[in-house]
């Protein structure tokens, strides 16, 4: 049976203004109109509509889940698999948070001092001045490290972690693809590929088509960044230089 927009909007639990905005943006049309002309949604739909939430929630941009639902490639059991990856590990990420906070208040309301290592223990030991002055030698006059170090500058320990969650995140996310032999041309790889070239534009610089295809071959090329990728997953290094490359060519950028 066909459901109303505002019996879809109760149903998935978002507005009637958001499903009319995925509406105009071709993002989930409705299979069928009533003699009225109002919205009318499949089962079929609301599959679709499932998907754009999930994608919503990874935090991935309307118009990248439009092109990802729209190409005919496109694997829903392959979509779901990815998705619960992604969900699992930051479930796990939160769930250390979740104990640390725990941790605090334990000692808080006990009049404890908590141990200084544990802390800390759960936010990781990533390390972002260990090539600081390379980094400067060799890019130090581009505009992307000025804004790279000016954006840096502010960071404090949790934002490392946080930087450090979400990376390892995508490149798990893509070892799981390389391990399961897809290829980096296909839709959920370039999805990542994508929401890869967003993270370094969040965190770090703004990150054309251009320069992340350039960090892949990066990748490839010197062999501290190919050793340290593909400790993750043997090939890993190639694999993410290939989607990159793949992922600017889908968006006008060729090599």
């Amino acid at each position: 049976m066909a459901l109303t927009v505002s019996q879809v909007a109760r149903l998935a639990k978002v507005s009637v203004r958001a499903l009319h905005h995925y509406d105009e943006l071709g993002l989930l049309c409705p299979s069928g109109r009533s003699e009225a002309g109002y919205r009318l949604y499949t089962q079929a739909d609301l599959e679709r509509l499932q998907q754009v939430l999930f994608f919503r929630e990874l935090a991935f941009p309307l118009e990248e889940i439009r092109r990802i639902l729209g190409d005919p490639r496109f694997d829903l059991r392959a979509a779901l698999l990815m998705q619960r990856q992604l969900l699992t590990e930051r479930a796990s990420r939160l769930d250390a948070l979740r104990h640390a906070v725990d941790a605090a208040l334990d000692a808080l309301d006990q009049g404890k001092t908590m141990d200084s290592e544990k802390m800390f223990e759960a936010f990781g030991d990533f390390d972002p001045s260990k090539y600081e002055a390379e980094v400067k030698e060799r890019w130090g006059d581009t505009e992307a490290y000025k804004e790279s170090a000016r954006r840096t500058s502010r960071y404090k320990k949790e934002d490392w972690s946080a930087i450090k969650a979400e990376g390892d995140q995508l490149m798990k996310a893509l070892a799981e693809h390389l391990g399961a032999g897809r290829a980096p041309t296909e839709p959920d790889v370039l999805a990542l590929a994508e929401a890869h070239r967003q993270y370094i534009s969040k965190w770090f610089y703004p990150c054309s088509y251009v320069i992340h295809r350039g960090l892949g071959e990066m990748y490839v090329s010197d062999s501290r960044f190919t050793e340290n990728i593909d400790s993750v997953k043997p090939g890993l290094s190639r694999y993410l230089r290939d989607a990159f490359v793949a992922n600017a060519e889908r968006n006008g950028v060729e090599s």
